[in-house]
């Protein structure tokens, strides 16, 4: 039988909608940090083929390492580059390479499960010498022997910036940074095992319009290298070898998606208004600088949230203040006259840096994270704090703590605001005295005391991402218990209903800058609720702006009296999804 990926069976796999869009290409597939490879007899007819496999991924593994070589002695000069010597010297090593041809013969293993004996063997040898170098090797012995049994395995070990053609990324999971890390170009799409449509791999492939679907639970090892793959990022559906019949029929869905949005595209200058007239403010969500490319092209009027992790992660040192002034400042420039919400710090659960040995914590998303983490780590803290003042000069930065629990954590953290204003003043180093600065309301005490937090806070700005995992117990990136994962549940309603109310009548605004707020079928929802403005990613700002645009503010209060009196989520939602259907039907065509 051929092997060709049109004869193979087609696969139609379901998991979570986590970006929508049609894609389809080639699948990559990327190593996860655990690895294992498959073990399996071999017969002697076998060995030949398995040390031509062998000599072939040693020949790729030496390309590879020069490669990096290269790259590295450009960056950062050759004498860093020197680290891969060792890399090299174990692929060439003849007593290495010999001991792995004569393992197939002796123990008619394939070449996966013999290389990794002979590696590990090789390693604890290193491992146990009275030499400090000489033990270091046995690290560079366990890497080189990884890189060539993924070489073996056809899996992709140069990194998502390594893709060379158009295809569909297969993985057990990325992280943000990994999808951060994208070329656009390249990569049509994602399917993943693990995560939810409101884990930060999910909300990085929506900003980033890249089908998705995450949750698959087993897709990595499904796919093999080189399968054409479909992904329906808005259904959930993964197609893998799909049948011509199956890419027609997707060829006329792509095609109907690429009208509704070139229709969309035409709102870009439109203010987002409902039918009776009611105007709401549209915003957009960053996670890097080059985010706001995006922004600008779909027509926000400013950045309602800027994460500033990046700045942080992934690297050997705490970003200086003169470094945060100059990314902040640019940012503001770029949307000038419009607004800049800069969110502090929101370091811990799945994210630390490098170079700080994270705490071992049974639920660290409840744990030691953002604003808890910043004001242990004051020093920390008033760096980014300076920096967000001295760039507020500018006029349209505004700020905000993340996952503010109580009164005191907004006061201490007010405090330190303070103290950094008067050393600022007294050097007479300019900045904003009048600066905005709000509070996300992300955890559900938060929400209950909002009337106690109000009169410290510029504005509320509703992080629902976490407000729904905290509020129902359910982890958002556990993809067992995703189905749990309800926006719409009675119990969030009244808590956004208590918010925006408790806000108003402080004379604040409230605004939402969770994925809730980037669902159309949730705006009118949201509406009327009170909601002052969106703010969503960028890719999403039309979709939304739409719905705005569909419905009127008085049919929104009454869906939500309606959605007050419901006893489900699911009743909920089907009220939101029947408004949709009735004032923008296309939308269901775009949306989860």
């Amino acid at each position: 039988m051929s092997d060709r990926p049109q004869e193979r069976k087609e696969i139609v796999l379901r998991g979570v909608p986590a970006s929508a869009g049609i894609a389809v290409a080639p699948a990559v597939l990327m190593a996860s940090e655990q690895e294992h490879y498959p073990e399996r007899e071999i017969s002697e007819e076998e060995i030949p083929r398995e040390i031509a496999r062998f000599e072939e991924a040693l020949i790729n593994t030496r390309d590879q390492l020069h490669e990096i070589e290269r790259r590295v002695s450009e960056a950062i000069g050759e004498e860093n580059a020197g680290i891969f010597d060792a890399h090299l010297l174990v692929v060439d090593d003849r007593s290495f390479v010999e001991g792995v041809i004569e393992g197939l013969h002796r123990d008619r293993r394939n070449v996966e499960a013999v290389l990794m004996r002979v590696a590990e063997k090789y390693a604890q040898a290193l491992a146990a010498v009275d030499d400090d170098y000489l033990r270091e090797r046995a690290v560079d012995v366990r890497d080189v022997a990884r890189r060539i049994a993924r070489n073996l395995a056809g899996i992709s070990v140069g990194g998502l910036e390594s893709v060379a053609e158009p295809c569909i990324v297969v993985a057990h999971d990325l992280a943000p940074s990994d999808t951060a890390t994208m070329p656009r170009d390249k990569v049509a799409g994602f399917v993943t095992d693990l995560g939810s449509m409101t884990s930060h791999t999910a909300i990085m492939a929506r900003a980033l319009a890249i089908p998705a679907v995450v949750g698959l639970r087993d897709v990595s090892v499904r796919v093999n290298p080189g399968d054409m793959v479909l992904v329906d990022g808005g259904r959930g559906l993964v197609i893998v070898n799909p049948t011509a019949a199956r890419l027609q029929e997707y060829d006329r869905r792509a095609e109907t998606e690429r009208s509704i949005r070139q229709q969309l595209a035409g709102l870009r200058g439109e203010p987002a208004v409902t039918t009776d007239g009611k105007r709401v403010g549209l915003m957009a969500n960053i996670e890097l600088p080059a985010d706001v490319e995006l922004v600008l092209e779909n027509g926000a009027e400013g950045i309602g949230l800027f994460r500033t992790e990046f700045l942080y992660v992934g690297r050997s040192s705490w970003p200086s203040e003169d470094e945060q002034v100059e990314v902040y400042e640019e940012v503001a420039r770029r949307v000038a006259p419009n607004p800049v919400v800069i969110r502090t710090l929101d370091l811990g659960g799945d994210k630390f840096v490098s170079h700080m040995k994270a705490p071992e914590e049974a639920n660290p998303f409840m744990g030691w994270r953002a604003i808890r983490f910043c004001l242990a780590q004051p020093e920390i803290f008033k760096v980014q704090i300076r920096a967000i003042l001295r760039a507020s000069r500018l006029g349209n930065i505004r700020m905000m703590y993340p996952m503010v629990s109580n009164l005191e954590e907004l006061l201490q953290a007010n405090r330190i605001l303070q103290q950094e204003m008067k050393s600022l003043a007294e050097r007479e180093v300019e900045f904003n005295r009048n600066v905005d600065v709000g509070i996300m309301i992300e955890v559900p005490s938060a929400a209950l005391i909002a009337d106690i937090l109000a009169p410290h806070a510029a504005f509320f700005s509703l992080g629902t991402n976490d407000l729904v995992q905290y509020t129902l117990a359910v982890d958002r990136i556990n993809e067992k218990v995703a189905y749990l994962y309800e926006p719409a549940h009675p119990a969030l309603i009244r808590l956004i209903q208590n918010t925006v109310q408790t806000g108003h009548r402080h004379r604040i605004q409230v605004g939402i800058c969770g994925e809730m707020g980037g669902n159309p079928l949730m705006v009118p929802l949201l509406l009327g609720l009170g909601i002052d403005h969106f703010s969503v990613s960028p890719t999403l700002l039309p979709l939304v702006k739409r719905a705005v645009r569909s419905v009127g503010y008085t049919q929104s209060v009454e869906l939500v009296k309606k959605a007050l009196q419901a006893a489900t989520a699911s009743e909920v939602t089907e009220m939101c999804y029947e408004l949709i259907r009735k004032s923008a039907p296309e939308l269901l065509d775009l949306v989860s």
